[in-house]
């Protein structure tokens, strides 16, 4: 599976573009997705993960400060892609409508079952996983860190001035399961195929709970 920058690795060097050093983060994180696919997220330690990848702890440690960041780039492979930054330019509706569309192609191509898995992965630790929290990431930062990532591109647009004049005060945590939360169930169930009439449907639908009514004065024309 091809390689994707994480943003919990650590900044790269000269020495990160030697082959040697992409095929061996590549193994570790074959092994950390194997061993997640068939043992969930306590089964990924970094001894598991050394002795299935075959790659010195010393190196484990060059590509990964510690399990949280090695699990953070694993996930990143199974979950959906995060979109390129937001559109600037259209009304708050259109870039919306743009946004939601792109995040909704990219839920699409994401494979289910792996998924899924991640997600579940990412829910509070239970028994054995809660008392060995030392040699894994704690799933509550994983979850919150990987969530924000999905939460930003949305946040750039509603906390722009034109949403503040449109839009009356809202709750931004249940603006964003509004708007992504189809997206996500859609494809989780497999009821359907979320495609850009649903986006404009579901964007309409937003923007008419959330849209500020206009004042006295807007609505009282003046006689003549």
């Amino acid at each position: 599976m091809a390689s994707r920058q994480s943003r919990f690795t650590h900044d790269v060097d000269d020495d990160d573009v030697d082959p040697r050093r992409i095929r061996s983060r590549n193994r570790l994180l074959d092994a950390a997705e194997d061993l997640l696919s068939n043992g969930g997220i306590e089964a990924v330690t970094f001894d598991a993960v050394t002795k299935a990848s075959k790659v010195a702890r010393t190196t484990l440690y060059r590509h990964f400060g510690n399990p949280a960041e090695l699990l953070a780039a694993t996930f990143e492979r199974l979950l959906p892609g995060v979109t390129p930054p937001p559109p600037t330019s259209g009304t708050l509706r259109e870039r919306l409508i743009e946004l939601l569309t792109r995040q909704a192609r990219l839920y699409e191509q994401a494979p289910l079952h792996t998924t899924a898995l991640a997600w579940i992965g990412l829910g509070p630790p239970t028994g054995a996983a809660r008392e060995d929290c030392d040699n894994r990431a704690s799933p509550g930062v994983l979850r919150a860190s990987i969530v924000e990532q999905y939460c930003r591109p949305f946040e750039a647009i509603l906390q722009s001035r034109e949403a503040r004049d449109e839009l009356e005060d809202f709750d931004p945590e249940l603006v964003l399961c509004q708007l992504l939360g189809p997206l996500g169930f859609a494809r989780m169930t497999g009821l359907r195929k979320i495609t850009e009439h649903d986006c404009v449907r579901i964007v309409d639908d937003f923007l008419a709970a959330h849209r500020r009514e206009p004042n006295s004065e807007q609505q009282s024309a003046p006689a003549d």
